[in-house]
């Protein structure tokens, strides 16, 4: 439906695209994937028109209409569904149920939809948009975030809506657990260039890495052979009766592509400072209860729980529940108004807010904002830590005025770096960054030797991280200790069944609820014996291959020092039995390694369908 040919954009010195190409196919639902400031949001703007290419062709059919999710506000009708009513199309203004039901799946009540738009937050103002996108019925639908300010609730009631589309999509998202739920494709930008595969994003990181690692082992290779192929040149150059075939080995040389050093790309990587802590109880809530002033019913009600020293506790629930006051409370921001917060002698808390980037000081620089809160440390040590939230160099000296919403959040992160803690507060700290640095975050919540407390809407952080949960629900607040996934068999959202998720390329059988002890290690018995079965194959062949390009390559390296030492000796015969030789060992290396590719692929995604069936069996 929408072809993009060899297009360029550059912006002074620094180049987004070069000469990328796609097609986008009818029903296509695509997760566009790539590093923060790598052209996700520029593609958008060349797909619409806001901006134009430097060269290339964007080819879009007559009357294809795209709808696209605007981060601006400019609303112009008095109430909500007058202002959602304004994205229907000009034959369906009558239609204003369509309007009632996105609304109320993006968390507007009926109450709100007579309510001037102004009165809501910026986040339910988005949604407001997101509606007027939804109703639109465009042919292609562009998402830049889409499930940015929505609670879990609301995700899941868009990754329902969106798997039913019936025209195109293309989704930007940090949320991976979203993204893999709604996606048929995923397209990343790497390198200035467009990389587009069917399947999840593991596989095409998968696929991503395994080509990186291929590319590097050919320059690698290449590079070993240029050197013996120099190494011959320069031998006999001097030699008459050897004329031929030098220049014959200088014109394969000039032949030869020379593959360049892939340049290393900044990411996230960073650990949590982790201050020492003695006993196995660090917070306390004790019957805590908190109401704003002129609430008729409690925010937080009796709410008791506990916090053991490795805890790992996600609060989850609808927005505008009380998930970040109740960080406020047990950070001490906050008191509440019965019952009390109580903190272990030794407890050292840090507390991330994103929305506090409000504080930072404009005329400072990065460094300098960091390193603000702290007197006594060194310079080193705050460059280190500008150099994990990837203000590398001059970068640190940056001015906190000039950043990017995403750039302040990490440096709060930075902040939250310098000081040693045991206990971490953390209010959505992924909203602003892109997935692969969600993975760093993931890693150094999972790696920190301290307990965390995180407000987060997002699944897949959920399942990967939750060992307990603090759960707004059904005006309701009460600790669940279990993981989500328990969570979500025990007691589930109120649209659980309605939620389509995409299956896996390996069918799954999830255990049956209530079986005995017995079945249960039965059936994953027969889960891993399934598992080995398929997957033992795939290792013994990547080992035999392995095993095979190696005894390939020093057979190369082997017969190349036999022909330089036949060429000294001028032994025509040999020369030409060892270059036939050398030929064909090239062509089975190279096949081996195409075939390395291929069953290193097909493992991986493998492993990946049998590693989301295990989470079905805790």
């Amino acid at each position: 439906m929408i072809s993009v040919q060899y297009i360029s954009k550059q912006y002074t010195d620094q180049v987004v695209f070069d000469k990328i190409s796609f097609n986008l196919s009818p029903r296509e639902r695509i997760g566009l994937v790539g590093r923060n400031g790598h052209g996700k949001t520029t593609l958008f703007r060349l797909l619409i028109g806001q901006e134009e290419c430097d060269e290339g062709i964007i080819a879009v059919p007559n009357n294809y209409r795209i709808g696209y999710l605007n981060q601006h506000i400019n609303f112009s009708r008095p109430t909500v569904l007058e202002e959602g009513c304004c994205g229907l199309p000009d034959n369906q203004k009558a239609d204003d149920w369509k309007v009632k039901r996105v609304l109320s799946g993006l968390g507007f009540s009926e109450d709100d939809f007579n309510r001037d738009p102004a009165e809501f937050s910026g986040g339910f103002q988005i949604r407001l948009n997101l509606t007027k996108v939804l109703v639109s019925d465009p042919n292609l639908l562009l998402l830049d975030e889409p499930t940015n300010f929505l609670d879990i609730v609301s995700i899941r009631w868009l990754t329902n809506f969106l798997n039913n589309w019936k025209n195109e999509i293309i989704i930007i998202s940090h949320d991976r657990g979203f993204m893999d739920s709604v996606a048929t494709h995923i397209m990343g930008i790497h390198r200035y260039k467009i990389k587009k595969i069917a399947g999840t994003t593991q596989d095409y990181y998968d696929q991503v890495s395994m080509e990186d690692e291929v590319h590097e082992k050919q320059r690698l290779n290449d590079e070993k052979k240029r050197k013996q192929a120099e190494q011959f040149i320069n031998s006999f150059r001097a030699k008459a009766r050897h004329a031929s075939l030098v220049q014959s080995r200088i014109k394969s040389l000039e032949k030869q592509e020379v593959l360049k050093k892939l340049e290393k790309i900044t990411t996230l990587s960073f650990s949590f400072n982790a201050a020492p802590f003695p006993a196995k109880c660090i917070q306390e809530a004790q019957d805590i209860t908190f109401s704003y002033n002129g609430m008729h019913s409690p925010l937080i009600n009796h709410l008791s729980f506990s916090v053991e020293s490795n805890d790992k506790i996600c609060i989850i629930g609808k927005n505008g529940k009380g998930k970040t006051t109740l960080l406020k409370l047990l950070a001490g921001i906050m008191s509440p108004g019965e019952g009390k917060v109580r903190n272990h002698p030794q407890t050292k808390i840090g507390y991330y807010e994103q929305a506090n980037t409000a504080n930072l000081n404009n005329v400072l620089s990065v460094e300098e904002e960091i390193s603000s809160g702290v007197s006594s440390i060194d310079r080193k040590r705050v460059r280190d830590i500008c150099g994990a939230m990837m203000f590398s160099g001059d970068s640190a000296l940056k001015k906190i005025e000039v950043l990017s919403g995403g750039e302040k959040c990490r440096t709060l992160l930075g902040k939250l770096l310098v000081t040693p803690a045991n206990l971490l507060l953390l209010d959505e700290p992924t909203h602003h960054l892109d997935m692969q640095s969600c993975e760093a975050m993931m890693d150094a919540i999972d790696n920190f030797d301290g307990a965390v407390l995180m407000v987060t809407h997002n699944e897949h952080i959920l399942h990967r991280v939750a060992n307990k949960l603090i759960v707004f629900h059904h005006d309701r607040v009460f600790p669940f200790y279990g993981t989500y996934s328990q969570f979500l068999d025990q007691i589930g959202w109120d649209d659980q069944e309605s939620i389509t998720m995409k299956p896996s390329s390996i069918q799954q059988e999830k255990p049956k609820k209530n079986l005995s002890m017995k079945d249960k290690r039965k059936v994953r018995a027969e889960f891993i014996a399934r598992r080995s079965k398929t997957l033992t194959p795939y290792q013994q062949k990547i080992k035999e291959i392995e095993k095979a390009i190696a005894e390939l390559e020093q057979q190369l390296h082997d017969d190349t020092q036999a022909l330089i030492k036949a060429s000294h000796e001028q032994d025509g015969h040999s020369i030409s039995k060892l270059s036939k030789s050398l030929k064909q060992t090239r062509t089975e290396t190279d096949t081996l390694y195409k075939e390395l590719e291929d069953t290193s692929e097909e493992y991986e995604q493998s492993k990946l369908a049998f590693k989301e069936e295990e989470l079905t069996y805790k």
